[in-house]
């Protein structure tokens, strides 16, 4: 929710007093910490919490994945964006509409 209304960084600040604090992020804490880093054009940064989140046994889902593609287009990194796009359907996450227009 912090990531919608422009609170990204309060996004951020909540994954990382949630890791501080031993409580275990779930896939929607980092889809919306990945969304915040897109909107900040940090799109290795989206990418790098995509890995963590797999590190910590979650499946990304089609927000987290569609999040980090579209962090990836902010930046004009758009073969980063379909290489998620395959990454994506291998690991049996179906794309929608908003991954294709992200």
């Amino acid at each position: 929710a912090c990531e919608k209304d422009a609170q990204w960084q309060q996004a951020l600040v909540l994954l990382a007093v949630m890791q501080n604090a031993d409580l275990v992020p779930n896939v929607v804490s980092y889809s919306s910490a990945i969304s915040a880093r897109g909107k900040c054009q940090q799109w290795q940064e989206a990418l790098g919490l995509l890995c963590e989140m797999q590190e910590a046994d979650l499946m990304p889902d089609v927000i987290s994945y569609s999040a980090a593609i579209s962090a990836c287009e902010k930046v004009g990194k758009w073969q980063q964006a379909l290489r998620l796009l395959a990454v994506m359907q291998k690991a049996d996450v179906m794309p929608n509409v908003i991954s294709y227009n992200a």
